[in-house]
């Protein structure tokens, strides 16, 4: 069977995550990576590099894919960037699931998020454009995280919370039931967030 072809915006750590998550879940062949200017990476887990940034209107002609692999801690910016250059370009930018992660059928999930290996996402809960559930998050029923969010390992959104958009929700934080968090947040790991 002919699977779709994806190019992978970004080639560090984040990426080998992508690419681990992208290949069990088997509906997508990885093309390769698209690096930024000043690496010198030739490959990525056996994936070649593409070419840079810059390349990326070239690309266009060739693949219909792409993924931003590109992580978020400090700010969302380099990831919103790409984003948006992506959809300027008319990529398709799918959403991914591992097939080790839960997603119910009642809840929604935007373009270009990737749900990673044993991630839950609830009934009701809805997730934006863009954004990394990373391994073992819970997003709880009728939580809702904005866009360009990164939700990360083992964090805890419990149920009826609001992630503004652009958040970094960090390792093993919690969230109290029904709280608010703006847009924009920087959520420390291990935290208990209170709204």
């Amino acid at each position: 069977m002919n699977r779709p072809q994806i190019i992978l915006i970004g080639a560090g750590g984040h990426s080998r995550s992508c690419i681990d998550v992208i290949e069990q879940e088997g509906r997508f062949a990885i093309a390769g990576v698209v690096d930024c200017p000043d690496s010198e990476e030739v490959s990525v887990l056996g994936y070649p590099v593409l070419g840079t940034d810059a390349d990326l209107a070239s690309l266009r002609k060739q693949y219909t894919f792409a993924l931003v692999a590109v992580g978020q801690i400090k700010s969302p910016a380099v990831r919103i960037q790409l984003f948006d250059r992506l959809k300027s370009l008319r990529f398709e930018l799918p959403f991914i699931q591992s097939p080790r992660a839960y997603v119910s059928k009642h809840a929604r999930v935007g373009f270009g998020t990737i749900v990673m290996h044993d991630a839950l996402i609830n009934a009701g809960a809805s997730v934006g454009e863009n954004c990394i559930i990373n391994s073992k998050a819970l997003i709880e029923h009728d939580a809702m995280v904005g866009s360009h969010c990164h939700i990360s390992t083992g964090a805890i959104v419990n149920g009826g919370v609001s992630v503004g958009a652009a958040t970094f929700f960090g390792s093993n934080a919690v969230s109290v039931h029904g709280v608010s968090i703006p847009e924009g947040s920087f959520i420390s790991a291990g935290s208990l967030e209170r709204g």
